[in-house]
């Protein structure tokens, strides 16, 4: 069992490193590509219906409007993900504490996400952009010792 993980992600991407001491480099388990993330809107849309009909016997159609944001669902649909894959992680002892470092927006989405039992093996959370980042300079966003529950 490796003691740290840390979880560098955001909407497109997510990345899972580990650390053996609390100041040891980090060294890549995972990369997990959200692929969906990266469309655009009118992209994630395109299978929609374009038009709808009225109820009241009108032949007109309007425009579909979707209820929510298409890119906000993904990265919803995606922090959940892998929220589940870091519980399946725990569950199995994998780590003992984790380090979140993942885009402002999308930090909020995993938070709500996580179960209360993640959360409390969760030792640092940073609001930072750095997905394509080197092992070696996320380390560097990281304090020298990382902190202990």
């Amino acid at each position: 069992m490796k003691p740290f993980w840390i979880l560098v992600a955001d909407s497109s991407r997510a990345r899972i490193f580990t650390a053996d001491t609390p100041s040891s480099p980090l060294e890549e388990l995972e990369d997990i590509a959200h692929t969906e993330g990266r469309l655009h809107d009118r992209e994630i849309t395109s299978d929609l219906p374009g038009r709808m009909r009225h109820t009241g016997g009108g032949t007109e159609g309007h425009p579909y409007n979707p209820s929510s944001d298409p890119k906000k669902y993904e990265a919803s649909h995606f922090a959940h993900s892998i929220a589940q894959h870091l519980e399946e992680a725990h569950n199995k002892n994998e780590f003992e504490q984790l380090v979140i470092i993942a885009e402002p927006s999308f930090l909020g989405m995993l938070r709500n996400n996580l179960s209360e039992q993640l959360k409390k093996a969760v030792c640092l959370e940073l609001d930072k952009s750095i997905t394509t980042h080197s092992a070696a300079d996320i380390r560097g966003h990281l304090p020298m010792y990382l902190p202990s529950r």
